[in-house]
């Protein structure tokens, strides 16, 4: 219940969750396991689907166990301690900006949300009249922002070169390597480097496993595995030369989809950075008070958010049903919430693997000042659209009545602009649903009230803050349009029957992080952890067959043949289950109405006796 522990809380908390304790899938990360709560995702209705993500979300605020305080979590002392003491360290690149310089960094999902922290704190500045002091990096160029380019993270090496150029003739430069399972080679290579060049750099590592859970497997192009890099950093922290912020929040909603990672990102990191930016004019050094504050405001929007899930779920029906039919869902947004949009298209390519029309975002507004190098996104192809006049030159004239549009845009917007787009929608599809955030006393004008077969409208309290506290409101937008369209996403495919338990099977492996990631299904779900290699390498190849030189080659040849190939995951397992060839478990699941219900079929026939032996560490399969 609120107000039972530490802190008074705005939500209702989940009690401790199984995934706790320190049996349960112990070979895992916690970001890896499977969450108990939504045990049986597979089976839930669409409303039952919100209420579960939203129990998952509310994790992140959850406080370390009294009786098993097992792991520091984002309200834990020592999190919050080491909040204030970056928050310090920004406060001084902040009092000298000629000098000063940060840039979060990422790769994949984590990457897009360090692109997004840049645009956030650059804007604020700039409404400030104060030089922009952020950049970011992220794995694969600009092009990753927009699209699905999973394998570029990675290489430790990549990028280096890139941080060294934005670095040039800076005094200070702060480095927040964001990878929400500490496994990121992308993110490694690039603290190691700051930890190596003090004089100039300070890294900070965010993520959500204990440092004892980094990934410890080598990487290819890099001397150090992250687990080393990371647990350096720890012991520098003792004397505030580097940071790792790494509070537990749970496991996804869905094994392994970044949702509830990105938003805890967010709101750690938008929680530190506007503490750094509302002390420094006052003179003052951030405190945790100030900390706890902006935290409320978030489980604040998560209440407003999770008020308004009959609506969520009506919403999320219509777009399963659009892509039942063949249909896309396209996720038009004004400013920041586009981009907000943008990202959740991308994640469904890898996390279900769709096609990058199915589920796509575009940003309705002036990205010209956005990107590092704009260059790199334009005449790519239909791969890489995401503005207003992509939108409007190649979706608009294509769309069809299967076709489902949700338009996100707060009531401050140009909503002049928004009627007219919508008007220019309504002429080919009926399918057209609105996210609409305002504040007390605003109300959306009838003309265009009427043209939304459904609108899901958040409502939020008049804020009186000084202008940086202003910019909470925007952040609260940004976080619950995330949460909205993360779920519509998730359980539009849901419902489709793309899920199992809450496992994916659709997986796509581009990356090493996904190869162990399938690897671990495989193991989990057939109970048999000790064959499962031979099975997922045999579909990886197919139809070569298993020679020595497969056998002792680097994970990154299996990826690049893996990344190429769908429904790896599913044919591996009725392969193992079966013993059959790969031609026959192609077959069983042709002949099934569904790829969830050829494998729940093969779990539960007759003659399958899953193992009781618990799961062992994975990496040492291949080394």
């Amino acid at each position: 219940m609120p107000g039972t522990k530490r802190f008074q809380h705005v939500i209702e908390m989940p009690g401790p969750g199984k995934w706790e304790l320190s049996g349960y899938e112990a070979a895992l990360p916690i970001t890896e396991k499977s969450n108990p709560l939504t045990r049986y995702l597979d089976k839930a209705d669409a409303k039952k689907i919100v209420q579960l993500l939203g129990q998952c979300d509310a994790e992140i605020f959850q406080e370390e166990g009294q009786i098993m305080p097992m792991y520091q979590r984002l309200y834990s002392e020592s999190i919050l301690t080491t909040m204030v003491q970056v928050a310090g360290k920004v406060q001084k690149v902040l009092k000298e900006p000629e000098g000063g310089l940060v840039v979060p960094s990422g790769g994949g999902s984590s990457g897009r949300m360090a692109f997004f922290m840049s645009v956030s704190f650059n804007q604020l500045m700039k409404g400030l009249r104060q030089k922009p002091l952020y950049t970011y990096l992220i794995a694969g160029d600009d092009r990753s922002v927009v699209a699905s380019r999973e394998g570029t993270e990675d290489s430790a090496l990549h990028r280096i070169e890139e941080l060294k150029k934005v670095a040039a003739g800076k005094k200070r430069v702060i480095v927040i390597g964001m990878s929400v399972g500490l496994s990121a080679p992308f993110v490694a290579g690039q603290m190691d480097y700051c930890v190596d060049n003090p004089a100039v750099f300070l890294a900070v590592l965010v993520g959500f496993n204990p440092v004892s859970m980094a990934r410890n497997d080598p990487i290819e192009d890099w001397s150090s595995t992250f687990r080393q890099v990371a647990e350096h950093m720890k012991k520098l922290q003792e004397k505030q030369e580097d940071f790792v912020l790494n509070p537990a929040i749970g496991p996804e909603g869905l094994s392994g989809f970044r949702m509830k990672g990105g938003s805890a990102t967010k709101i750690l990191l938008e929680t530190l950075l506007l503490a750094a930016h509302k002390t420094v004019d006052r003179g003052i050094a951030a405190s945790q008070r100030c900390l706890l504050e902006i935290l409320r405001t978030f489980e604040r929007a998560h209440q407003v958010t999770y008020s308004q899930s009959p609506k969520i779920a009506a919403v999320m029906k219509q777009a399963s049903t659009s892509l039942e039919k063949k249909g896309r869902v396209c996720l038009v947004g004004w400013q920041t919430l586009g981009i907000i949009a943008i990202m959740d298209g991308v994640e469904c390519i890898h996390t279900f693997g769709a096609d990058y029309h199915d589920i796509c975002g575009f940003l309705i507004g002036d990205h010209s000042e956005m990107f590092n190098q704009k260059a790199e996104l334009i005449n790519k192809g239909p791969r890489f659209s995401f503005s207003q006049e992509d939108f409007q030159s190649s979706v608009l004239p294509s769309l069809t009545e299967n076709d489902t549009v949700i338009f996100i845009f707060t009531l401050d917007d140009n909503l002049t602009e928004v009627q007219t787009l919508v008007e220019q929608v309504k002429e080919k599809t009926a399918n057209i649903q609105a996210l609409a955030h305002s504040t007390v006393g605003q109300s959306l004008p009838t003309s265009l009230k009427k043209l939304f077969l459904s609108i899901i409208s958040i409502t939020w309290p008049l804020l009186f803050f000084e202008y940086e506290g202003n910019f909470i409101q925007k952040f609260q937008h940004e976080l619950s349009t995330k949460w909205v369209l993360n779920a519509v996403s998730t359980g539009a495919h849901v419902l489709l029957g793309k899920i199992l338990q809450n496992h994916m099977l659709y997986l796509r492996i581009g990356n090493s992080k996904l190869f162990w990631r399938a690897l671990a299904m495989l193991q989990q779900l057939s109970g048999q952890p000790k064959a499962c290699i031979e099975s997922l390498l045999q579909v990886i190849h197919f139809p070569q067959p298993l020679s020595d030189d497969i056998w002792v080659a680097p994970i990154s040849s299996h990826i690049q043949v893996a990344r190429e190939k769908e429904q790896v995951i599913p044919i591996a397992l009725l392969s193992h289950l079966f013993r059959c060839s790969i031609p026959e478990a192609q077959a069983h699941l042709a002949a099934a109405p569904s790829v969830c219900e050829a494998v729940r079929s093969a779990l539960t026939g007759p003659g399958q006796k899953r193992s009781a032996e618990p799961l062992e560490t994975l990496e040492p399969a291949l080394q």
